[in-house]
């Protein structure tokens, strides 16, 4: 069968007798729904993965310039500073210190840790039993909240064994640990087991309870 087009002559692939069907609607809608049914259903939304505070070991003397590219990074840390009076012979000076050397509280969920161990002056998660140790975050806000505060705090050998304290008002309230005198002053040494440090807080020995 021999059919012209615009003056041209073209053999038709149409055999005799056969009959051209225009495209139905129908037919198309059929064949988009079962590429659709072949996809599947969308995926569930994934729920978000919540973040903790973990105790970052670092090189010696980076806890401050580590902080500082984790806060580029949009990344929630905590590095706890307390002031301390240097003496020369010529001057008098105040400088804020590393309160726990060595260590930077992040807060992460610990499948990112990843950014956090690359980041120069990183070295590791402090772990229990070979796994990162997650420490609670209720103890990591007390301690910012009070290192905000007027109360004098400053490093301490650490202790484990004593009479331990709480604090029954003022801006250490809630605060347990271990009372220890020294001189004219009371002072409460609290611990951080994970990372083995101590540190002690001048109070008012009236506001002392058993713990």
């Amino acid at each position: 069968m021999v059919m012209t087009v615009n003056g041209l002559a073209h053999r038709s692939p149409v055999s005799e007798g056969a009959k051209l069907q225009p495209a139905t609607q129908a037919g198309i809608m059929g064949s988009t729904s079962a590429a659709a049914t072949a996809v599947g259903p969308a995926p569930l939304p994934v729920e978000p993965i919540a973040a903790s505070w973990y105790a970052l070991y670092t090189a010696p003397r980076h806890e401050k310039c580590l902080a500082q590219q984790l806060e580029q990074r949009s990344i929630s840390c905590f590095v706890p500073l307390y002031r301390s009076v240097r003496r020369w012979k010529d001057r008098r000076k105040e400088l804020d210190l590393v309160l726990f050397p060595g260590y930077v509280f992040v807060r992460i969920a610990l499948q990112s840790r990843t950014r956090v161990l690359q980041i120069p002056g990183a070295v590791r998660l402090v772990t229990f039993n070979g796994q990162p140790s997650a420490l609670p975050d209720g103890e990591i806000e007390a301690l910012r909240n009070r290192l905000s505060g007027s109360a004098k705090i400053e490093p301490h050998p650490f202790l484990r064994a004593g009479r331990r304290v709480r604090v029954r008002r003022g801006p250490m309230v809630g605060l347990e640990g271990i009372v220890l005198r020294r001189k004219d002053c009371c002072r409460v040494v609290f611990s951080i087991d994970l990372i083995r440090r101590s540190v002690a807080v001048e109070v008012d020995e009236a506001d002392l309870v058993a713990a």
